[in-house]
């Protein structure tokens, strides 16, 4: 005998054992059980949810002799005739290649013929919205009033398409995604009856990946039964099969485009293409991964909606605790559009490659997203001192600024004046004077941040205007300067003091006004000007 896939071996014989459509499988029983069997009938929703199964199920079930609680009996020679495709009274029609109104006029002639066995005459019409307008029309009387004995069952994955006509004359079934335990228990069962040894792991993995279609998922444990043929199925075989990779590389290649390292993320690149991986999933996988981040960060209960083993689910959560979420939203995107334009593309890894240093480098971009992320750099370079200098450079550059101004070389630091607000607004005003007097000195604190200075409207305070929230950032990061901790606003309120002999308060702001700093003198490290001459 011909070999038989498994999702046509294991397919539902009777109601029972259909799996996740315990909505439209108990409706139907009870219809069946009462008598109240309607005339139309539509299946929608996505592949491999059972449509077709059921519609088959459902067409045996009405003509069975011997019915057991509204399922078909699977013995009677009506049911043997159905499963054997011998019996007159199913026909079924696949009309994305049997879309003209020809197709549908042959079955309009034979509804005119009562069944020779059985009681009803069962049309079983799949992707039903591929038929054309005209073969659409031609069904719409015979749908609306066909003969007591006739049962139309219409099946499709796109309801949309499906005119309004059509749609009033059916009762209509929505077929749900099979939930991953579900699937995953099915293919249990299945690997049981064959006899084949398995990880749990392993159909967990083939179940999600199936995406809730159990004939999917039926279709790839075959095919990794097949390539591992009387081998123990492991979860490290299907990655093999499938082209996949483990969690544990989704893990590694985020810290590593967290931390900017372009390198790392080159290198487990490299790693998934030499593995044999398959890169079209990859990007899909790995933007998967970061959805199921993106849900851990911002729901209570991460574990009622994602499905993880206990050991998975630890590292799922901790490793979103490590990540913002609006940061996950941008590599998602990203990710989501590169899933599209690599389908077809012929450099695939070029342009994964192109787009993990977008993520890893967001100062290339430019939109909102890729602005929020460098300021995330920014705050983690602050926190962990990533702004440090080398020893020693930060007397060099006061040193020079001092030599650059000897009036107030040798200032006491803690008897210097506190400014007053006539001061701070000379000191405004003054600004581009100060900057003139020592340009190298300003440009060391700096770099090539546009900067203006004005009064605090509250007074008491000088406000920095920088022209963006990055280069605010920069000027409040910590910095390591001679084995202390100082920032560049303390260091450019030094030189201030160095330049007019007056303590001055900084606030530091972007231009829009929306991202405020103080530098308050009695917080900030006792210091003398000689200590960092």
């Amino acid at each position: 005998m011909a070999y038989l896939a498994l999702y046509r071996k294991y397919r539902p014989q009777t109601f029972d054992e259909v799996r996740g459509q315990d909505h439209i499988v108990t409706t139907l029983k009870n219809q069946l059980k009462a008598g109240r069997i309607g005339h139309a009938y539509l299946f929608c929703g996505t592949r491999g949810t059972g449509k077709t199964s059921i519609a088959k199920l459902f067409a045996k079930a009405v003509n069975c002799e011997n019915p057991v609680d509204g399922s078909p009996c699977g013995n009677c020679p009506v049911c043997r005739a159905i499963d054997s495709q011998i019996s007159m009274n199913v026909t079924e029609l696949d009309a994305a290649s049997n879309n003209s109104v020809d197709n549908i006029r042959d079955i309009i002639d034979s509804v005119k013929y009562s069944p020779t066995e059985g009681h009803y005459k069962v049309y079983i019409i799949d992707e039903v919205h591929m038929l054309s307008t005209s073969a659409f029309n031609a069904l719409l009387k015979t749908l609306e009033e066909p003969p007591s004995y006739v049962i139309f069952i219409l099946a499709t994955t796109e309801v949309h398409k499906i005119p309004i006509t059509i749609l009033s004359r059916c009762q209509r079934y929505d077929f749900k995604r099979i939930t991953t335990e579900t699937i995953a228990g099915c293919l249990a069962d299945l690997m049981k009856a064959e006899q084949i040894e398995y990880e749990e792991k392993a159909l967990h993995y083939i179940a999600r990946t199936g995406d809730g279609s159990m004939r999917d998922s039926q279709s790839l444990l075959d095919q990794c039964i097949a390539f591992y043929l009387g081998q123990k199925l492991t979860y490290d075989k299907v990655l093999e099969v499938l082209g996949s990779v483990d969690i544990d590389v989704f893990a590694r290649l985020l810290r590593c485009i967290l931390a900017q390292n372009v390198d790392g993320c080159m290198k487990i690149l490299d790693e998934v293409m030499v593995a044999g991986r398959e890169l079209g999933q990859f990007v899909a996988d790995f933007a998967w991964y970061l959805r199921n981040l993106l849900i851990a960060a911002t729901t209570d209960s991460p574990e009622d909606v994602l499905e993880f083993s206990k050991e998975n689910m630890e590292l799922i959560i901790h490793e979103a605790k490590n990540v913002p979420a609006e940061t996950l939203i941008r590599y998602i995107r990203i990710l989501s559009e590169l899933s599209n334009r690599i389908r077809y593309a012929t450099q695939k890894r070029l342009l994964i490659e192109i787009e993990l240093i977008k993520l890893a480098r967001p100062e290339m971009q430019k939109d909102n997203e890729a602005i929020l992320d460098r300021i995330r750099v920014l705050e983690d370079k602050a926190e962990r001192g990533g702004f440090a200098m080398p020893a020693g450079a930060a007397s060099e550059d006061l040193g020079e600024a001092a030599s650059a101004a000897p009036a107030v070389q040798q200032i006491d630091y803690e008897a210097l004046e506190r400014a007053l607000p006539d001061d701070i607004r000379e000191i405004a005003l003054q600004w581009k004077r100060i900057v003139a007097s020592v340009p190298e000195e300003i440009d060391k604190i700096t770099g090539a941040m546009v900067l203006t200075m004005k009064p605090s409207e509250r007074g008491g305070k000088l406000v920095l205007v920088c022209s963006s929230e990055i280069d605010c950032m920069s000027m409040t990061g910590a910095l390591e300067r001679g084995g202390e901790t100082i920032t560049r606003i303390a260091l450019l309120r030094n030189l201030i003091a160095k330049v007019t002999g007056k303590l001055v308060d900084i606030e530091c702001e972007s231009s829009g006004g929306n991202n405020n700093t103080v530098v308050d003198i009695s917080k900030l490290v006792k210091m003398k000007i000689d200590k960092i001459d």
